[in-house]
């Protein structure tokens, strides 16, 4: 578990705590971000589409037998395998405001 301060337009947001996880282990409706652990497993397809480090993914939908996943990444929908979801990791963001 790491603590990071991230500066933020309304002052400073720290990040009480990030955990790494996959996209395949989101729920419909969580988000996280693209950890840098990343940079040689990510598909070069996906990279083109957006899916780069540091950019939050939303899962928006899972298909009816769990594949593909539908994605939400800087504004597109994704549709990704499962298989592939499950090797993008993410950082689970709890943040809390602060005044400086």
């Amino acid at each position: 578990m790491h603590f990071i301060r991230v500066p933020a337009l309304a002052g400073i947001v720290v990040l009480k705590s990030v955990s790494l996880n996959t996209i395949a282990s989101l729920k419909i409706g969580e988000s996280g971000i693209i950890s840098d652990e990343n940079k040689h497993s990510i598909p070069l397809k996906l990279l083109e589409m957006g899916c780069l480090p540091g950019v939050e993914v939303t899962l928006l939908q899972i298909a009816p037998l769990n594949d593909p996943m539908y994605i939400v990444v800087n504004g597109s929908h994704l549709a990704i395998r499962k298989e592939t979801a499950s090797k993008i990791k993410l950082m689970n963001l709890e943040t809390q405001d602060c005044e400086r």
